[in-house]
């Protein structure tokens, strides 16, 4: 999920994991509907799990899913689950330039190196040097051909694949300042963390789309003074439409939640309207959508207000689009 579901232009993904999770492996991503996916067994280092990775590009032995060799490829840990897009396009767009690129960060405490007896030796001044991080990228024939000329003293104890390109490939990697959020998630803590980073990404604003009719309109309109003094909200009335320009823009500016209020018979096709439209919108779902649908009743028997086969088939796209990270409701009044 990490990358595989979020980022169009990214061709191939390959999950590298120890042999004994490789079915739980394949079991999530059918799960979840992740696409592109290919998934290799590890080594018992990280080196070596790389470089099994970079062979399905290369070598016969993998020749049952052997894969089109790409330009760039990116190295990256499942375990900083927050990386956005522009910091992956720009280690690309480096390493297509230099041939490695990766991420760093500021040192936030100073490194020091002790002595035999567990004495201070020396320590190092924080301000020359930085933290490594990933994503990492690199021209495919630089790391793949570094990755052949390792030692096997490089491949069970080395950790920087940077290093590799420099040591063997003779290749300078392009140093690009990464974002706070590309820590790893490593100890129970970090999953607090992770938590507190979704809810302050959660998008801040709701669009209220109503129906023209009068009770529709009325109930929007409510709704927004009830919400407005907790959350920025924007009512709008249209009759829905794949083209409608206010609701494409308003996706693109960040608004990720939706209600829809009408009074329709059956709206189900608005409602596939409405997630077609944020699919299409090329945005990064990091984070759940929200669709509500909300069926305003005159009838007084309500149990009748929607059929079984409709209820039926509603729930089983929301199932659907859940594996997308849209998630809908549908609210009968």
């Amino acid at each position: 999920y990490t990358i595989s579901s979020r980022i169009s232009w990214i061709s191939d993904i390959i999950v590298v994991v120890s042999p004994e999770n490789i079915e739980t492996m394949k079991t999530i991503i059918e799960k979840y509907g992740h696409k592109r996916v290919t998934v290799v067994k590890g080594g018992i280092t990280r080196h070596r799990s790389i470089f099994n990775g970079l062979k399905v590009f290369a070598e016969r032995e993998f020749s049952s899913y052997l894969l089109q060799k790409p330009e760039v490829v990116v190295i990256h840990d499942a375990v900083r689950p927050f990386v956005e897009e522009d910091i992956l396009l720009e280690v690309v767009m480096a390493a297509k330039e230099h041939g490695a690129a990766g991420a760093i960060r500021p040192l936030v405490s100073t490194v020091i190196a002790s002595s035999a007896d567990g004495c201070l030796d020396h320590s190092l001044e924080r301000a020359r040097y930085r933290a490594s991080e990933m994503p990492q990228a690199f021209l495919f024939d630089v790391i793949y051909q570094a990755y052949q000329q390792c030692t096997d003293y490089d491949l069970d104890y080395g950790t920087e694949c940077l290093h590799l390109a420099l040591k063997y490939s003779n290749v300078k990697a392009k140093l690009i300042e990464g974002t706070a959020d590309l820590w790893k998630v490593t100890y129970k803590r970090d999953l607090y963390a992770a938590e507190s980073i979704i809810k302050d990404n959660l998008s801040q604003q709701i669009c209220v789309i109503t129906d023209v009719k009068e009770g529709a309109v009325q109930a929007g309109f409510l709704l927004h003074e009830s919400l407005k003094s907790q959350i920025k909200v924007e009512v709008v009335s249209i009759s829905l439409c794949k083209n409608d320009t206010h609701l494409q823009n308003m996706i693109a500016e960040g608004c990720y939640n939706f209600i829809y209020i009408h009074d329709k018979q059956s709206a189900f096709q608005e409602t596939q309207l409405l997630v077609d439209m944020l699919e299409k919108s090329n945005i990064t779902l990091s984070y759940p959508v929200m669709l509500i649908s909300v069926h305003l009743s005159s009838s007084e028997n309500i149990s009748f207000s929607i059929g079984t086969e409709e209820l039926t088939s509603i729930k089983k796209f929301a199932r659907e689009v859940k594996k997308k990270n849209i998630w809908v409701y549908g609210l009968l009044l």
